[in-house]
């Protein structure tokens, strides 16, 4: 049951900061508190389905820059094949993360030339071929391959992020397209219920879930007229919030592609972000299928 991941992959500078708003001051040492890893949506779906023991394909984007050893150096060291990983960029995107001690945090993310730039069909086709899900993230070198996944009648599961137009130019063709479609909460116009209801309305989403960041999630399933909101869980304490969106979804995607339950998808999903945000990096913090089932039991006693 291989899972194809095709999105984002980037170098990521995490910059510890005392609190927000930053005030002036010319020069900080913040000892341990600067720290550089391999990152992107793409890279921390593909990251953490392969440790929860899924078997991924991984198309994405670098440079021809010296960024792109260090990003071959961690594929490798995750166990992530890097086949379908191409240098057709000039420079390899980046990204500055400014966090508190709350868990707060400012992303900056420089994608450099990669949303002008086309990715082969004729590699992803050889990859779509044997994949049972398909996760086009919502990079626009992804965009063509959400009509071919849906002709082949594959499972396509996306996350649109940061969302508050049910015609938005850029997500539109994410949310049409998606039988698991996720996004945040930040930007919805309305009431997360309210706007599901819209979302399902206009493009009849099997799977929706909205990130409720502190709250936790709202899970909506069409065919049992389901939508009920899953509360956060705190399972140790929260050093960084970012990449705990792509936990939950990374989650949320490995159990239901096994059981085809959304419930429990969701149940394991909340346990995974939860532990995630424990951790610095996006990319960090991931539990095993078996520690994630054994942290899931453990709670529910």
């Amino acid at each position: 049951m291989t899972i194809l991941v095709a999105g984002l992959i980037n170098i990521e500078i995490t910059l510890r900061v005392e609190s927000f708003p930053i005030h002036y001051n010319p020069v900080n040492y913040p000892f341990f508190g600067v720290n550089s890893s391999v990152s992107g949506v793409g890279y921390n779906i593909a990251k953490a389905l392969t440790v929860l023991g899924d078997e991924v394909r991984f198309l994405s984007l670098v440079g021809k820059d010296p960024a792109r050893a260090l990003v071959r150096e961690a594929l490798a060291a995750d166990g992530i094949p890097d086949a379908g990983v191409l240098d057709l960029l000039d420079q390899t995107p980046h990204s500055v993360i400014l966090y508190d001690q709350t868990g707060r945090r400012q992303i900056n993310v420089d994608l450099k030339d990669i949303q002008d730039r086309a990715y082969p069909q004729d590699v992803f086709e050889a990859a779509l071929a044997d994949s049972s899900l398909v996760i086009p993230c919502n990079i626009n070198f992804t965009r063509p391959f959400l009509r071919r996944a849906w002709q082949a009648g594959k499972t396509i599961a996306t996350d649109v992020h940061a969302v508050s137009d049910l015609e938005d130019a850029y997500n539109a063709d994410y949310m049409r397209y998606a039988n698991v479609l996720f996004m945040s909460h930040e930007h919805l116009p309305n009431a997360p219920e309210e706007w599901t209801r819209r979302v399902v309305s206009r493009y009849g989403t099997e799977i929706v879930v909205v990130g409720l960041g502190g709250d936790g999630a709202l899970l909506a399933v069409k065919s049992d007229g389901f939508m009920e909101r899953f509360p956060a869980l705190k399972i140790r304490p929260i050093v960084n919030t970012i990449g705990a969106g792509d936990a939950l979804f990374s989650a949320f995607v490995h159990v239901y592609n096994r059981t085809q339950n959304p419930y429990q998808a969701m149940e394991r999903a909340m346990v995974f972000a939860s532990y995630k945000i424990g951790a610095t990096g996006a990319a960090d913090g991931f539990l095993s299928a078996a520690e994630l089932e054994a942290l899931a039991t453990e709670i529910k006693r």
